[in-house]
């Protein structure tokens, strides 16, 4: 395939658009869904396949402050009907994206993608990828290795998915490699837009220094979310999270021009969730961009600073050339 490119730089206009609609119970009209309650009671209020994307990070029946630790059949029990109501409200496009880790018990790990995968499968659910998500901190133990990975279970309702993959490409490790054989001898040999993210994301989980954290004890990092919305969602789509905690998904998903939906129980959790919305309207919020590398002790000066974040205005223009590397866009570009 073969592309020219005019890159041009223009003044940076910052459009600002008009107040974000905020409602505490679902409306079809509004840019965000903030409901303080159970999501058992929040779903049947939302129409079938309205919802692009499903994504959440559900209880793992660990007793932690914001669950009430139960019997695994049962808490099995309870994610079967909140999964049944997000197939239904999922659109036949859609994709549903199911973030967990281990249930333990005396010691002994049950990994919950294992325990709910025949749930998925029995609803009729394909599976696209079993994303490990790598991060280097956390609790040590002494009788087991310590977890530093959990997993996200992609699954799409049907065969014809949305999947923005240019959207989510990262640096290519040799941009400059060039096929050394063949007919397409002398060419670039990757695509300069950068390579697939594979399926085993190393980003930093959210704790004490982190530039997001807040009081809850398992939040979601900001940029894990945003790949997922980037990569399985198109604008003016719905992004629903049935655990919403304080509010991640619902800014990764106001971040990139997506509506949102969430619903948490804890009213705390959604003080901090709308307050944390509030202020990425006000251009007030802060997050750890998609860009920035894993902190390297050996290169400190290695570093990307904090964004700040404003849903109420337009993003600078992406510079394709910005990706490209020093490619030039008159060349054959490689798949």
């Amino acid at each position: 395939m073969r592309i020219d490119v005019l890159v041009f730089i223009q003044p940076h206009l910052e459009v600002l658009l008009s107040t974000m609609h905020i409602s505490p119970t679902f409306d079809p009209k509004a840019d965000v869904v903030l409901y303080e309650g159970d999501c058992i009671d929040l779903l049947p209020t939302i129409p079938d396949g309205l919802v692009s994307l499903v994504v959440t990070s559900p209880p793992y029946n660990l007793g932690k402050s914001y669950e009430k630790r139960m019997q695994l059949d049962h808490y099995i029990a309870q994610q079967k009907q909140v999964i049944e109501q997000c197939i239904r409200v999922l659109s036949p496009r859609g994709s549903l994206c199911w973030q967990v880790g281990n249930y333990v018990e005396d010691g002994e790990i049950i990994p919950l993608d294992i325990v709910l995968f025949p749930i998925f499968a029995g609803l009729h659910l394909s599976l696209r990828n079993r994303i490990v998500w790598h991060f280097e901190h956390g609790l040590h133990t002494s009788k087991r290795f310590s977890g530093r990975y959990e997993v996200i279970l992609w699954f799409t309702k049907s065969d014809d998915y949305t999947f923005n993959l240019d959207a989510v490409r990262v640096p290519q490790k040799y941009p400059q490699k060039k096929h050394f054989k063949g007919p397409h001898v002398g060419e670039y040999s990757s695509n300069p837009l950068g390579k697939n993210p594979g399926d085993v994301w190393i980003i930093p989980n959210v704790k004490a220094n982190h530039v997001e954290k807040t009081i809850h004890p398992c939040q979601f990092p900001v940029e894990l979310i945003e790949r997922l919305v980037l990569a399985l969602t198109n604008e003016g789509d719905w992004v629903l999270d049935p655990f919403i905690g304080v509010g991640t998904t619902a800014i990764a998903a106001l971040m990139h021009q997506r509506r949102a939906i969430g619903a948490e129980i804890v009213p705390e959790y959604m003080r901090i969730a709308r307050e944390r919305v509030e202020l990425g309207e006000q251009g007030r919020l802060r997050i750890r961009p998609m860009e920035r590398p894993v902190y390297d002790p050996d290169s400190p000066t290695a570093n990307v600073p904090p964004k700040m974040v404003h849903f109420g205005a337009a993003q600078p223009p992406l510079l394709v050339a910005e990706k490209r590397d020093a490619f030039h866009a008159t060349e054959e570009m490689p798949e």
